[in-house]
């Protein structure tokens, strides 16, 4: 057998292709390199599968937002909206000068039943109070709704069919004024009207319009919060994939560029050693 220089370089040649390519077959990740027919690298999928838990993360956020959006209707048609169409009342300091029961008591309806429905009276509680900064007389109320369903009495009963037990109740709120004879206490009355029609309490104050407004509204956020933060971690999810595939293809597409390279040194040191031979 002829051992030449440039047959023994041509088989050194050959043997370490065979040896790189062997080791380039298995790639450090562990994972199976893909080949391209074309040459170009596989196109980066647009999205990625969401999983058990980000759908149902994104089913708690929109819950939540659908929850505020029917706490926002339900407090706005029962707290917000009568707010805003009451009288605009400030506050200051009554003394009761005169309480009485009417004589002539008012008709009211009940219900006894889902197909029943029943008459009664109860009796009209007046409660007379003198302004303090005015010296105005006037007739107290004990809120908002009392004054829009019967301005003629204090406040309105809940109808039913004992008389004694409706008579007994303004027996008791008479007392109770009866005793704060000649003692200031805090009620609420309207600078812009020319009404007597006071009231002791108000319904609807601006702390109650204060957490009908931040409650749904934190409730909102709260649920816009959750949806923003799946996107966001979805998103940051196909950024790291879309790199994760990009460095793989390039460090996939190294490979034959040294192999190519290594080729041509072998051959042209194999043409090399036949030129000095011959």
């Amino acid at each position: 057998m002829d051992f030449s220089p440039s047959s023994e370089l041509g088989f050194h040649c050959v043997a370490f292709i065979l040896l790189t390519r062997h080791r380039t077959a298995f790639p450090v990740s562990g994972k199976k390199r893909e080949d391209y027919s074309d040459g170009d690298p596989l196109d980066v999928h647009k999205s990625l599968p969401s999983s058990a838990g980000e759908d149902r993360a994104m089913m708690l956020g929109f819950a939540t937002m659908g929850f505020s959006v029917l706490m926002f209707f339900l407090l706005g048609t029962t707290i917000l909206k009568p707010f805003m169409l009451s009288i605009r009342r400030e506050e200051s300091t009554c003394t009761a000068i005169l309480t009485d029961i009417m004589d002539d008591w008012l008709d009211c309806a009940f219900t006894c039943g889902v197909h029943c429905r029943g008459q009664g009276k109860y009796p009209c509680l007046r409660v007379f109070v003198n302004l303090t900064h005015s010296g105005q007389k006037a007739l107290l109320h004990y809120n908002e709704e009392a004054v829009q369903i019967n301005p003629k009495c204090f406040y309105t009963p809940k109808c039913h069919q004992d008389r004694n037990d409706l008579l007994n109740s303004a027996l008791d709120i008479k007392e109770f004024f009866d005793h704060k004879n000649g003692t200031p206490f805090s009620c609420f009355y309207s600078p812009a009207s020319q009404s007597e029609d006071v009231i002791l309490i108000k319904k609807y104050d601006q702390m109650a319009i204060f957490h009908c407004l931040f409650w749904p509204s934190l409730t909102l956020l709260g649920g816009a919060l959750i949806v923003g933060m799946v996107r966001l971690t979805q998103h940051l999810s196909l950024l790291c994939e879309k790199y994760s595939t990009v460095v793989r293809d390039e460090v996939g597409g190294k490979v034959p560029y040294i192999e190519q390279h290594q080729f041509k040194l072998c051959s042209m040191r194999r043409s090399k050693g036949r030129a000095e031979k011959s």
